[in-house]
């Protein structure tokens, strides 16, 4: 079994890198990529547990991508090393999130909720840096506090876009992340695809400019589309010579319950059936 994105504690997911890679190898998953959000942190700590575990581990980051209509997330797989270029952008985002964040909560507090910073990263510590805390952060928080029920009634009602307090994540430009993970040896893959928030009508278009730009695969499969979606998108990853890749997304079972390491869309294994022979070599 395969699984090329998954999250640790160094951005929002619920377990350490090396608590991943331990509930990686439970799962009967033998190839794992840890690609945080916008960060490489967790990189040295999975690196040395999979080693332990006999894991193929394969460093990745996840790079939010500024983008016009929902989310381009980039990832990159199989960096060799992290470049000049990759810590630059990496700083960019990390500043670019804290003030995502202030900004946030400040508004929530303008409107008469009792929440402040310095409390909220008390709140969220636990392992988590300042510069890797985003909205499932804040949702947490809002939860704790009884502002709402439940993380998703947070992004319901304050942190999701078109809510009054939704406030956009200015990302990496996609030709400056692309260099990024090249220089660091790594292979550009755009993650779920859907959340671009393109018609299929447009999706050919799309794909054809980021191709274009240097993005050399496609996650075709997600857990978060339909079966159906997944092999068009497939399909078209192929039409375009975009290498295809699955990934289950894991951030652990108190973010995203739905969500099982080595499992993607369907509730499918991820093999090599989901993989051109040629990418794994490369990463």
């Amino acid at each position: 079994m395969v699984d090329l994105h998954s999250h640790s504690t160094a951005s929002d997911g619920e377990k350490s890198p090396s608590e991943l890679v331990f509930c990686a190898k439970e799962n009967g998953v033998e190839v794992l990529a840890l690609t945080d959000h916008d960060t490489v942190d967790g990189l040295e700590e999975a690196a040395a547990a999979a080693k332990k575990e006999g894991i193929v581990f394969v460093p990745g980051i996840e790079i939010n991508v500024q983008w016009p209509t929902g989310e381009f997330h980039l990832l990159g797989l199989g960096l060799k090393n992290v470049s000049a270029s990759m810590n630059s952008l990496i700083l960019a985002l990390k500043n670019n999130r804290i003030e995502r964040n202030k900004k946030i909560l400040a508004a929530l507090e303008r409107d008469g909720l009792e929440v402040d910073y310095d409390e909220f990263l008390k709140a969220v510590g636990g392992g988590h840096n300042e510069d890797t805390l985003g909205r499932p952060h804040i949702a947490a928080y809002l939860t704790q506090k009884k502002i709402v029920k439940n993380r998703q009634k947070a992004f319901d009602k304050y942190l999701s876009k078109g809510t009054p307090f939704f406030i956009d994540f200015e990302g990496a430009g996609l030709e400056d992340a692309v260099k990024a993970i090249l220089d660091s040896g790594g292979v550009p893959v755009i993650a779920h695809p859907l959340s671009l928030y393109v018609g299929w009508k447009k999706m050919p278009g799309v794909l054809e400019t980021v191709k274009a730009a240097g993005v050399l695969g496609l996650e075709a499969w997600h857990p978060g589309a339909k079966e159906n979606d997944c092999r068009r998108l497939e399909s078209l990853a192929r039409e375009f010579g975009f290498f295809v890749t699955a990934g289950s997304d894991y951030h652990g079972p108190n973010v995203r319950a739905d969500r099982k390491l080595g499992r993607t869309a369907g509730g499918y294994k991820i093999d090599n059936r989901f993989y051109y022979e040629e990418l794994l070599p490369r990463l």
